[in-house]
């Protein structure tokens, strides 16, 4: 300290420099103090790593898909934290609601980042659209837009009518399968019925292609759909060229070549409503916006040029389509599944939709906030039976310290929905499907997400999915339809529902076929 005094009095610095200098010293001093003290500490436990390739082969070679690999790992460690090498990177699964908010809330802005890798990379045209962005100014800008002119409450209150034009749709695509005295496929029904409010959403149309007689998609569609969910499947799936990517070019796992293919698939039919709506646009035959993709081709920025370019608009809406569909449709399947097998949980649902609603006419979105019983069984749906097994990975932008272990710069961390969701700690019975959990003492609103991330219904955090009220209105809804509408009970040849788990996904093994009889007035049908 004398000498730092001394060199002032030789340079003549003014004194009032001092106390900056030493403040200065002492931040260096304190952050490098805090960066040998965080590197001491011990990382997440895991497996011993291969050179290059990490933990990979032992993945392949167990012969079950990486998420179920990586959670019985940690159940055979006994640990909610784990550290995972793949490729060069450290992977770090979470199943812990305690640091699942660490992560997502308290130390958010280190781990705002995603990080790139062969499928984001494609399904998201080089990494345009927000939620594959890594932080930075293009993510800001998309998400900006998503939320302020997209998915905000005023467009998803213009874009009423559509909805509820399709969940018409969905009672009278029903009641057509029931006069043939059949099964109902709930699995198609919930799919296309997503699938539908997106599309009227985004372009005003239900098909693409043209619909069957009874109300059901056709060929086109059904194709969109399958490409849908089958980029779904593989969206970081823990590929090979995910965390090598020099191998890419070599396509060890198949990965790259299905993605590809499903991607030929929804870009032909989307960018063909784009190329088409520009064109309506510039030839005046168009000149009032009606749907979400009039809104992305009109936005201006402060000088009055276009905000996005046309890749942007076909990459924007492909991933809205790729994030709408899967989790409200799976989620209440699986939950009609379980309340077919439990009678006494479907008849309460039916009782309360009676109670608010009646009989006479069909429920309406502005019918949700009180319908907390339905809420509650289809929240309980995404507490057992999440879609995905984690959250899109999130990256450190910086070495920091979580529940005791360092978490080095570059790390992707996995949120585990299975993990919180079933979680012992967190959840009584967490096996078993019990909406009644949801409740609130005092009769409040039910929502569908948690606060305290013991679940996770969408993502969260500052990378959280920005279109959560629209999620839950398509969920709600679908489930307020689907009760109200019709008696739901097991086919005649079967004792009960099979709620047997897919080994390499979470949905039902078998799509849920199931006895559907109206009950309501045949013109609310029509």
């Amino acid at each position: 300290m004398a000498a730092i005094y001394d060199i002032m009095v030789y340079y003549r610095f003014p004194s009032l420099f001092l106390p900056l200098i030493l403040l200065v010293i002492l931040r260096i001093t304190r952050q490098w103090l805090t960066n040998i003290r965080k590197k001491s500490l011990p990382i997440p436990p895991g497996p011993k790593p291969w050179p290059l390739v990490g933990s990979l082969p032992e993945i392949f070679r167990s012969g079950k898909p990486a998420f179920r690999w990586i959670h019985n790992l940690m159940d055979e460690m006994n640990t909610e934290i784990a550290c995972i090498r793949l490729g060069g990177t450290d992977v770090i699964p979470v199943t812990s609601p305690e640091l699942a908010r660490e992560f997502l809330k308290k130390q958010d802005s280190i781990f705002s980042s995603r990080p790139l890798c062969m499928s984001a990379g494609l399904i998201s045209n080089g990494f345009l659209t927000s939620v594959f962005l890594p932080y930075g100014q293009q993510w800001t800008k998309m998400r900006r837009i998503l939320t302020s002119h997209v998915l905000s409450p005023a467009r998803q209150h213009w874009l009423h009518d559509n909805r509820v034009e399709e969940a018409n749709h969905l009672l009278r695509y029903i009641y057509n399968q029931c006069s043939k005295g059949a099964a109902v496929n709930v699995r198609t029904a919930t799919q296309h019925y997503c699938g539908n409010v997106t599309k009227k959403m985004l372009f005003n149309k239900r098909y693409f292609g043209s619909g069957t007689e009874d109300g059901g998609p056709g060929a086109v569609d059904e194709e969109l759909l399958e490409a849908v969910f089958t980029i779904l499947r593989y969206l970081y799936g823990i590929g090979v060229s995910d965390y090598i990517p020099w191998l890419s070019i070599f396509d060890i796992d198949g990965h790259k070549s299905i993605i590809m293919k499903a991607l030929a698939v929804m870009r032909k039919h989307l960018d063909t409503q784009v190329d088409e709506r520009v064109q309506m646009w510039k030839d005046g035959t168009k000149t009032v916006e009606e749907d979400i993709l009039d809104v992305l081709l009109m936005l201006k920025d402060n000088a009055g040029r276009p905000m996005l370019n046309d890749t942007e608009i076909k990459t924007q809406l492909l991933e809205i389509m790729i994030a709408t569909i899967d989790n409200p449709s799976n989620a209440v399947e699986w939950a009609l599944a379980e309340m077919i097998n439990q009678p006494k949980l479907l008849k309460k649902a039916v009782e309360e939709v009676d109670k608010v609603v009646g009989k006479e006419r069909l429920v309406e979105e502005s019918d949700l906030p009180k319908l907390n019983y339905i809420k509650a069984c289809v929240k309980e749906g995404f507490r057992l039976h999440p879609i995905a097994p984690f959250t899109p990975p999130h990256m450190s932008m910086a070495d920091t310290v979580v529940g005791g272990y360092f978490i080095p710069k570059g790390s992707q961390v996995l949120i585990s929905r299975i993990g919180l969701g079933r979680n012992k700690r967190a959840w009584e019975d967490p096996l078993k499907f019990k909406p009644e959990r949801h409740l609130k003492e005092d009769g409040g609103e039910v929502v569908l997400t948690d606060s305290e991330l013991k679940m996770l219904s969408f993502s969260a955090g500052r990378r959280g999915c920005p279109g959560v009220r629209l999620g839950s209105l398509m969920s709600a809804m679908l489930m307020a339809r689907l009760v109200q509408g019709f008696t739901w009970s097991v086919p005649a040849d079967l004792p009960c529902i099979d709620l047997t788990e897919s080994k390499h996904d979470l949905f039902l093994e078998n799509s849920l076929f199931a006895l559907a009889k109206p009950r309501l007035s045949e013109n609310l049908y029509k």
